[in-house]
């Protein structure tokens, strides 16, 4: 495939491009649902093709193909030759690509056992036997499971002189058992809401989940949902778990430091920011133990890459330490308004058909020192909250509230009142402030997000969120 990248490269200098970059995607995704041991889904998509995005006239175009002809290829890099040159005609500051390294280099994701190698028949057998444990409980009406796993390979070569090969594997599943009775419905999912839990590792991340083990566990919970009491009103201390937390940080601080969203350039699908370029070194995100890394290299994360979509080396950065506002996430092209002179390395593409743009990396808040048992001991009169149910965010990443699958009341140091439906809602930097206590790195794991969309096309993208046990003092809590 490097010979196409080639190919297209030479094509677009030709036609007058001052720099150009093309990406070969080959990608492989399988989506398997079983519902109350029945196939629910089962799909298996297969993607090839090349984009080619260029600088001409001082202004970008773009354009993809999944016909890897050399003519067809040719004539993609020359359209985006065009789509530069149209684009620069309606005026604009040009684009002023930061300083990056130029790479020769091949690298390959940590993996065991290849996903695709396993069965689909073992596969299938394990979601239907998942299924029939949750089913046991009389309350569950629907039980379900769900595994998803992705192999993509990308080739990269710019102008400047990087080539670059890429292969990633990603798998991943989970469980839901949803209860019906006393006029009630509730949903109990493990090991997190949304299908489960996503590592970029092999199989076996999958069979690290022990999901058969858990799904009974599962169900019971479910149908005890049904009867519990809901969650008071007011104002209390609420510890987070750290699959809760994973979301709070993607929303409400992910989100909101993506440059291209605070310089209102990515408003279609999600907002803006209100992280304003003069809050840099200047802005308290959160209390002084806030410490939110976000970390292109970390293993098993999904946003993990020895390079990201500008060919620039992934890295390790905070964008909040000791609680202040240091770094958004940036790209070539706009590292400079943020005053850098190099790209922290935040651009990404869903697959070959889609220009590359700001992403969240995996983003994570860094490990405290607290045991939960402690600290649950700690935090008397306090509601623990598990497992994402629901999210409302605002168009700044302002004002939010989440609503989550289980709560316990904290009695006598230790969870005693099992309660259902329960919210909390804040203010981000009032919310992030208010952390006073986080758990150590025992209670802490990557959560991955697969589902991120953002911009208009929307384009997914996935990311993790490493988070442990945290509490935060004083918050508005309800019902979801």
């Amino acid at each position: 495939m490097k010979h196409l990248t080639t190919i297209a490269l030479d094509a677009a200098l030709a036609a007058g491009a001052s720099y150009a970059d093309a990406r070969v995607v080959r990608s492989r995704r399988q989506d398997i649902v079983v519902r109350n041991n029945r196939v629910g889904e089962l799909e298996e998509i297969e993607d090839l093709g090349i984009g080619v995005r260029v600088i001409a006239g001082g202004a970008f175009g773009f354009a993809a193909t999944g016909d890897l002809g050399a003519e067809a290829v040719k004539k993609t890099a020359a359209r985006a030759v065009q789509l530069g040159r149209a684009a620069a005609s309606v005026g604009g500051e040009p684009v002023r690509l930061a300083t990056a390294g130029v790479y020769d280099d091949r690298w390959v994701s940590t993996f065991v056992e290849h996903p695709f190698t396993v069965p689909l028949d073992e596969k299938l057998d394990l979601l239907r036997r998942c299924a029939t444990a949750m089913r046991k409980v009389e309350a569950v009406r629907v039980a379900e499971g769900y595994l998803s796993f992705l192999a993509e390979r990308q080739w990269f070569a710019s102008s400047e002189g990087s080539r670059i090969d890429q292969e990633i594997i990603r798998s991943g599943g989970g469980i839901s058992a949803t209860a019906v009775g006393a006029g009630e419905m509730q949903v109990r999912s493990y090991p997190a809401s949304f299908h489960g839990q996503h590592l970029q590792m092999g199989y076996e991340a999958v069979r690290g989940m022990h999901l058969v083990e858990n799904a009974e566990r599962v169900a019971r919970e479910a149908a005890q949902l049904l009867t519990a009491e809901p969650c008071p009103r007011g104002r209390r201390d609420v510890i987070l778990m750290g699959d809760q937390l994973g979301l709070q940080i993607h929303e409400s601080v992910g989100h909101a430091t993506e440059l291209d969203r605070v310089l209102g350039m990515e408003a279609n699908f999600a907002g803006t920011s209100f992280v304003s370029l003069d809050k840099k070194n200047r802005f308290v995100y959160g209390s002084p133990i806030v410490n939110l890394i976000a970390d292109a290299t970390a293993p098993g994360g999904l946003a993990t890459l020895a390079y990201d979509d500008d060919g620039v080396r992934g890295r390790r950065f905070h964008v909040v330490k000791n609680g202040l506002f240091t770094n958004y996430h940036t790209n070539r092209a706009l590292a400079h308004v943020a005053g850098d002179d190099r790209s922290l390395g935040c651009n990404r593409a869903e697959g070959w058909s889609h220009v590359p743009i700001i992403r969240i990396s995996n983003l994570s808040l860094a490990p405290g020192d607290w045991e939960l048992d402690d600290l649950i001991r700690d935090t008397e009169g306090g509601i623990l909250m598990e497992t994402n149910k629901s999210w409302s965010i605002d168009q700044q990443r302002l004002n939010f509230q989440f609503g989550c699958e289980m709560g316990w009341e904290i009695r006598g140091g230790r969870k005693a009142r099992l309660l259902k439906n329960p919210s909390y809602q804040s203010m981000t930097p009032v919310f992030w402030g208010s952390c006073d206590a986080i758990c150590n790195n025992k209670h802490w794991a990557l959560w991955g997000v697969t589902n991120c969309g953002k911009g208009e096309p929307m384009q997914t993208a996935e990311m993790s969120h490493g988070a442990a046990p945290a509490r935060f003092r004083n918050v508005e809590v309800g019902i979801a």
